[in-house]
């Protein structure tokens, strides 16, 4: 192991709890060992995750929100015994590894809570909300300390809690608390003041308007939490470790409004500030907290808990830091971590530990492989959020994730395997063959690495000099680092497995290759406008290609995630973007996580950015675009340069649909590019 990283493996404690290293798995929606979205019960895959990071030498596990009281069904989790046997024998398997574990409590979501179409169907229709009530109690589900807009739609808003609901979630924490004890959990987390969620949502002056004892001064709004934290001590001893989700700074300016790592201090603060988050962090330790794991954000600036990979990294330590200078207990900090970072970081004494989530979907072997020195073979979280999260939304709709995308979250983009390791698994084969891969993009090389860990033998043939294909100017702009480490990843991988990689090879008979078998991943190419003056226009992937193909002010047709962070680079390199966009809201489509999409739209609101949408563009020319806009209106779009972002088509070489992988076979995105690999190679 590089001695850089050195900090990270040393022994510390929470309360009388030794842990072996300073590495945290942080919770993720979908890791939940008693299931998520339905009636609590064992979530196999959720436990075969946490076993393999535990066995990859990872200190100190937290698995995914135990939601206080079923989504579905209603019945309290302290109800059931069964869960709680596995949950034994499930602790008995993993102290085997050295690891330690919390199991993670959720009180709920409030006015958080990701309203779905079908939510928003069953709600408004009061004879349908009756009816469902004892299955899915949506008024409960949203209830939040004062009436409040929810987060994803503004035809479900949040009530009022009752004392009684307060009281009687406080009591299941004990009582929950006391069987993950019983159990041999080595301790417990209180989600969350932290992220905008349901206990968080008490402290925050803009949501809690309440006038009783839960609402009004500081001491008050903390209540709920500090009562939580000594009802647990109460009941499990005060020896027994109690943490805290902690969102240090809310870093929000108002109702779905977040500040921007850009504003620095320079907004008005309308939840926690730093002052109130030192005070806040003092008070919940003097309550009982034994640990705080923190970051910042809420719902409203959603990018700061989440990051996308526009965030900076390692982005949260400076109000970490400033929280241990505190308190005398041991803060973890998380966000877009970085392992030397967090190691100097603690080797200084400035944190005690480093919170990381995705990157053990992405790898759960990362850990192992740090200590190997074998950091090259370390697949990287791409911050995308496209398997593990995808809450996504834009005006006019709410929460669009699908039933079946939410009862699947913590999946992942680009390893299909975590939490979906049933469907997903390397199978040798019993006959190998010969198989010909054309096309090196990202859905190319996942079907010549899978067929190849088969057993198979694989020829990948790319017409380029490089291994990548439409990846490669996708993966350009600066702050796509970690899709960079991906394609290198790739390489190294192919390589080791021995795949041939002929580069500069256009194939134009796939019968001639003298292959078993051709499988084609040959991309898409760009949808062509059809409008006077289209030839003027650089599309988006010749512009990626050559930055110095556009002039000083640009106009953006199309604004969508393409479209969006071509206009967020240009701005931030000094050019002047206006965006053009037909539908109704920038980046109009499901799949694309709220957290990556709301900061491009916060920073194009900050920056005061031109956004011209419902808007059609009838004509390019040398002066910019003439467009339609919502009202029917011709209007004119001064520019030096027009950028086309409207989208791309398959382009399949051959007519075998079956044998079809990547943006050849369905344009999308690296998630349905790797699935879809696996899907074609496993079948051979």
């Amino acid at each position: 192991m590089n001695s850089k990283y050195q900090a990270l493996f040393t022994p510390w404690k929470v309360g009388n709890v030794e842990i072996k290293n300073r590495i945290v798995m942080c919770s993720m929606g979908g890791t939940c060992l008693f299931g998520f979205a339905e009636p609590n019960h064992w979530d196999e895959e959720a436990a075969k995750l946490i076993l393999n990071v535990a066995k990859n030498n990872c200190g100190l596990i937290l698995p995914g929100i135990a939601v206080i009281r079923d989504l579905v069904g209603n019945k309290w989790l302290y109800q059931g015994e069964s869960k709680f046997r596995k949950l034994k024998e499930f602790m008995d398997e993993l102290h085997k590894t050295g690891a330690k574990l919390f199991v993670q409590i959720t009180a709920g979501f409030g006015r958080s809570f990701a309203v779905s179409t079908l939510t928003e169907k069953l709600y408004v229709n009061k004879v349908l909300r009756t009816l469902t009530k004892p299955v899915i109690d949506i008024d409960r589900l949203t209830m939040a300390p004062s009436p409040a807009p929810n987060r994803w739609s503004d035809k479900v808003p949040s009530r009022a809690m009752t004392k009684k609901e307060i009281e009687d979630i406080i009591n299941a924490f004990a009582r929950v608390a006391l069987k993950c004890k019983e159990a041999g959990v080595d301790g417990v987390e209180v989600h969350a003041v932290h992220e905008g969620y349901l206990l968080d949502q008490f402290t925050l002056q803009y949501v809690n308007k309440r006038n009783d004892e839960y609402g009004g001064s500081f001491e008050n709004r903390y209540r709920f939490a500090a009562e939580i934290v000594k009802a647990i001590k109460n009941s499990c001893g005060k020896d027994y470790p109690v943490s805290l989700r902690y969102s240090v700074v809310s870093k929000t300016k108002d109702f779905r409004s977040g500040a921007l790592p850009c504003e620095h201090d320079d907004y008005t603060e309308v939840g926690r500030d730093l002052e109130e988050g030192i005070k806040a962090a003092k008070y919940l330790q003097n309550a009982g907290y034994d640990m705080l794991n923190c970051d910042n954000g809420t719902y409203d600036a959603w990018y700061w808990s989440h990051p996308p990979m526009y965030m900076p990294q390692n982005c949260n330590y400076r109000e970490a830091e400033a929280v241990k200078q505190a308190v005398d207990i041991p803060v973890v900090v998380a966000g877009r971590n970085e392992p030397d970072y967090a190691a100097e970081k603690i080797s200084e004494g400035k944190i005690d530990a480093m919170g990381v989530a995705r990157q053990f979907l992405a790898d759960p072997e990362w850990i192992t492989k740090l200590l190997d020195d074998r950091t090259e073979d370390i697949r990287p979280c791409i911050c995308c959020h496209n398997g593990c999260f995808s809450l996504s939304k834009y005006e006019g709709t709410p929460n669009l994730q699908s039933l079946a995308e939410t009862k699947a979250m913590c999946r992942c983009a680009v390893n299909p395997v975590s939490m979906n390791s049933r469907k997903y698994k390397i199978e040798k084969t019993s006959s190998p063959k010969h198989f010909a891969v054309i096309g090196g993009g990202i859905g190319g090389m996942e079907t010549a690495r899978v067929l190849s860990l088969r057993g198979h033998k694989v020829t990948l043939y790319e017409k380029t000099d490089r291994l990548g294909g439409v990846f490669v100017p996708a993966s350009s702009f600066e702050f796509k680092e970690k899709d960079r480490q991906l394609l290198a990843w790739y390489e190294k991988q192919l390589s080791d497995l021995g795949v041939e990689v002929k580069l500069g090879t256009e194939v134009k008979d796939p019968s001639s290759l003298g292959a078993d078998e051709v499988i084609t991943a040959t991309g898409a190419v760009a949808r062509k406008l059809r409008i006077p003056g289209a030839e003027k226009a650089i599309e988006a992937l010749s512009y990626l290609e050559n930055r110095n193909s556009v002039g000083e002010n640009v106009i953006v047709i199309g604004g969508s995630l393409t479209g969006c962070e071509i206009a967020y680079e240009l701005y931030n390199s000094g050019k002047h973007p206006v965006i053009v966009e037909m539908k109704n809201d920038l980046m109009a489509v499901s799949g694309l996580c709220l957290a990556n999409s709301s900061y491009l739209r916060d920073f194009f609101k900050l920056k005061q950015i031109p956004v011209y949408l419902n808007t059609t563009v009838k004509e390019i020319t040398e002066n910019g675009v003439t467009a339609i806009d919502k009202d029917g209106k011709e209007i004119n779009i001064a520019g030096d340069s027009s950028v086309l972002c409207v989208g791309y088509v398959p382009a399949p070489l051959g007519v075998n649909s079956k044998n079809l992988v990547g943006d050849c076979y369905r344009v999308g995105n690296v998630m349905t590019a790797i699935q879809r690999a696996w899907d074609i190679a496993m079948s051979k």
